[in-house]
């Protein structure tokens, strides 16, 4: 089933969510190992563009998903204590709102020059018309201190659903993997 059911994700849902996840952990791999490059190293420029491409398709695939969640339905809350609903319920905003953030820190670090960014040597991404005093190296720590946050917080949100697995036995992990 491509939609959502009451019960279920569907593949949509499961594809977008997935291909996600492992993008994000990719680009963290890449950014720690990026960073660890001199500017003199045969793939400094090579891995930073394809840093900066990645994350802009990574950027249109959250906008699909959010349109996505907005236009389709969403399984029923796992049952669970109130508070542990919520706090589901933020994590899932706080791991949206922190992509959307990490991913604008990444382009006005990549735009503080005035320059485009051109994705896959393709589509070029225009900069700002503006830009701020030191821009690269604030918008360079907030990035750094996003990626670091998103992980902790991918993390967790891996185990509450392996804890819902495990321990509630509610399926809670199993959703996401097989659609119904």
């Amino acid at each position: 089933m491509l939609k959502n059911s009451s019960t279920h994700y569907g593949w949509i849902s499961i594809a977008l969510h997935w291909l996600m996840a492992l993008m994000i952990f990719g680009m963290f791999g890449l950014g720690l190992y990026m960073v660890e490059l001199t500017y003199y190293d045969a793939w400094y420029k090579g891995s930073l563009e394809l840093h900066k491409s990645l994350g802009m398709l990574l950027l249109l695939l959250w906008m699909a998903r959010i349109i996505w969640r907005v236009i389709n339905i969403s399984p029923a809350e796992l049952p669970g204590p109130r508070w542990e609903q919520l706090s589901g319920q933020v994590m899932h905003m706080a791991l949206y709102a922190v992509m959307l953030l990490l991913m604008l820190s990444g382009y006005l670090i990549s735009t503080a020059d005035g320059l485009a960014i051109t994705v896959f040597e393709l589509l070029p991404v225009p900069a700002l018309p503006w830009s701020i005093e030191n821009q690269e190296d604030i918008a360079g720590e907030i990035h750094e201190i996003l990626a670091w946050l998103l992980i902790v917080m991918a993390a967790v949100h891996a185990l509450a659903a392996i804890k819902h697995q495990l321990i509630n036995k509610d399926g809670g992990l199993k959703r996401m993997f097989f659609s119904q």
